[in-house]
């Protein structure tokens, strides 16, 4: 038995791909074709239905698979909110050192971008709120750490993951389990021993939903730990709910008549956009998984759009798609026009930079703090 992970170098390598790339090599090969320069451009057709934009995300390791490789990258910043048709990222070189790559690239920034820009469309309903993203549960361990710096660059205000400390810098966030409560069969007994537990530093969220009514847990919470207590949170299955919103807002009440009104409400539990914009004006927060470890894919293409044929650039492609490589300049918030990569317009920003030249980084890249503040600047700029 083993875990089914491929390894660093195996992906560096090229061979996690589809083999029909293998295969094309091969018949280049053959046919004595050993140098065919192109312009490949990554980009979406088709966002999900009711999203206006995505956000852009995978760019870092993107360049990490690409780098030492003879090949340019332009892009746009990790972190653009892009729009339908817009290249993301375009890549150029001989296609028989990169075409083996497209399988991974394309898995990147599609995992990634999908992730990041679910993330961003709940923060953008609730910019002032606190968002946990909880979801690492929903997805392959290999994942853990993607998934929780992509929902972080999309505006998630902190991740549970204990490993995104090493490797993202970031202090996991999360309050307490119903295993914990269940193990010492009472509330009141898990609160306590979490307090005397855990380092002071961490926020004390009580859990009030494992054994008896909300409302009395709340409390019950409120005044065995006083002021220590940062919040409560509710994580009330559906089959328990009736109305979860009159559930929170009873829950404030009680608290708030009984001098509690600085104990925060969290609440958790398959929470997606419309319960953000039900509950957002009777909570503090919202722990959320499953709806951002799982989003609608931000469905990505690479195609090549131009060949370089007797010394110049010809733009070249498929039926469907459009030809010739291409530069997205924003004029203001999302006000986005589309040219040739070799034309300009003034008064407005090129968003897609020199990244790599002939496999050497020229970009410093951002820190993941850096990208969330730029997503969460355009967010508010801009409606969905």
């Amino acid at each position: 038995m083993k875990l089914f992970i491929p390894k660093e170098e195996e992906i560096l390598d090229g061979k996690i791909t589809d083999i029909y790339f293998d295969r094309t090599v091969k018949t280049l090969s053959y046919l004595g074709i050993k140098d065919v320069k192109v312009r490949m451009e990554f980009h979406s057709y088709g966002l999900p239905k009711n999203y206006n934009w995505g956000v852009f995300a995978g760019l870092e390791e993107v360049l990490k698979l690409l780098e030492g490789k003879p090949v340019t990258v332009y892009a746009m910043p990790e972190g653009t909110l892009f729009k339908e048709i817009e290249p993301v990222m375009i890549i150029e070189g001989n296609y028989l050192d990169f075409g083996i790559y497209e399988t991974a690239l394309l898995g990147i920034l599609r995992q990634e971008s999908s992730i990041a820009t679910k993330a961003a469309r709940l923060k953008s309903l609730a910019l002032d709120k606190s968002m946990i993203f909880f979801g690492l549960r929903a997805l392959h361990p290999v994942s853990s750490i993607i998934a929780d710096r992509s929902a972080y660059i999309g505006g998630m205000d902190g991740v549970s993951g204990l490993m995104s400390k090493e490797y993202l810098g970031l202090e996991p966030s999360g309050t307490m389990p119903h295993a914990l409560m269940l193990i010492l069969g009472d509330d009141e007994k898990a609160w306590e021993a979490f307090n005397n537990a855990i380092d002071p530093a961490v926020q004390r969220i009580a859990l009030v939903d494992t054994f008896e009514d909300e409302r009395f847990a709340a409390l019950k919470a409120a005044k065995l730990l006083g002021d220590k207590l940062y919040g409560i949170r509710l994580d009330t299955p559906s089959s328990r709910r009736g109305n979860f919103k009159k559930i929170i807002q009873e829950v404030r009440w009680t608290l708030d008549i009984n001098g509690f009104r600085n104990v925060k409400i969290i609440v958790s539990g398959g929470i997606d956009e419309e319960d953000v914009i039900e509950l957002k004006d009777y909570v503090d927060g919202f722990g959320i998984g499953t709806s951002v470890a799982f989003p609608q894919s931000v469905d990505f293409s690479a195609d090549i759009v131009e060949k370089y044929i007797d010394g110049k650039w010809v733009p070249f492609t498929k039926r469907g798609k459009w030809p010739g490589a291409k530069q997205v300049w924003r004029c203001n918030s999302l006000n986005d026009t589309i040219t040739l990569l070799n034309e300009k317009i003034d008064g407005c920003t090129p968003l897609l930079k020199k990244y790599m030249d002939n496999g050497k980084i020229m970009e410093k890249l951002p820190s993941i703090t850096e990208i969330r503040q730029y997503v969460l600047s355009q967010l508010k700029t801009i409606s969905q």
